[in-house]
């Protein structure tokens, strides 16, 4: 693709970013059509923090995660994943999206668990995992099934490695897509609310798994109607709706003594 064809947004030049962060979000903007979906994203994630995204439905989470790793092309601002213009070169003030392969380079060291558990149902546990490493970084497919057994162990699974996932519950095959996101070894993880298609007694044994990536320090964005679990492990909550962070702060703070009355109507529903 020539250069003069290659789509570009608007920006600004010589940003200076903290030193600890690793996912910063500049005036992020994110339209389909004349829907405006996200309207100024600011957000700063330092690294080994857990931050978790609350609120209504329609209210921009989850594009704002597939901003992050590029599944959705912004439509103004900036958004940078360990100090790289993610989905983007600069020059002369404007930003060009970057080629697919390299874009894709990107993507592989951010891991992102969906909603439903998009495990290929033709392999095992085991192959789902052992696939990427295998296909996208030309890891021996000796190595990669012995890393992907430790990870089924770290997952609490170490004796569902032929399994199909037909033969697991939802619950582990949510633990199997983490273990299949870690095994490309990601500086950071997205969870576009990994539990909300689990049955309840299914929930308790993905939110494990998660406690357990908190406390060995992953950098973790998580959109979620847990706030248990967000104010318990979270180091910072935002509320988001209709497009914009409406607050943020400490999970306690926010759960405990909402400042906005849009944060505290949404609480006063999911909090019981």
């Amino acid at each position: 693709m020539n250069e003069k064809n290659e789509a570009f947004i608007e920006t600004t030049e010589g940003a200076e970013l903290p030193p600890d962060s690793l996912v910063v979000a500049e005036n992020v903007y994110k339209s389909f059509g004349r829907l405006e979906v996200l309207k100024g994203i600011d957000l700063e994630v330092r690294r080994g923090e857990v931050m978790c995204v609350v609120g209504p439905s329609g209210s921009g989470k989850s594009t704002f995660l597939r901003c992050i790793n590029h599944l959705e092309k912004l439509t103004a601002g900036r958004l940078w994943v360990d100090g790289a213009l993610m989905g983007y070169r600069q020059k002369r003030g404007r930003l060009y999206e970057l080629r697919d392969h390299e874009i894709a380079a990107q993507r592989s060291e951010i891991g992102m668990v969906f909603q439903r558990f998009n495990l290929f149902p033709h392999l095992t546990a085991l192959g789902n995992i052992i696939e990427a490493p295998v296909q996208v970084n030309r890891v021996p497919k000796a190595e990669a099934a012995e890393r992907g057994k430790e990870l089924l162990e770290r997952v609490g699974l170490p004796d569902k490695a032929d399994f199909y996932p037909e033969q697991l519950s939802g619950g582990q095959q949510q633990r199997v897509a983490i273990a299949r996101a870690l095994a490309m070894e990601p500086n950071l993880m997205l969870f576009d609310e990994p539990t909300s298609a689990l049955d309840p007694e299914l929930v308790g044994e993905v939110l494990d798994v998660m406690r357990d990536l908190a406390k060995n320090g992953m950098t973790m964005i998580v959109v979620t109607h847990e706030m248990g679990f967000a104010r318990e492990v979270g180091d910072s909550l935002v509320f988001m709706d209709d497009g914009v962070i409406v607050e943020s702060g400490s999970p306690v703070e926010v759960l405990s003594d909402p400042q906005h009355e849009r944060t505290r109507a949404f609480l006063s529903k999911v909090l019981f």
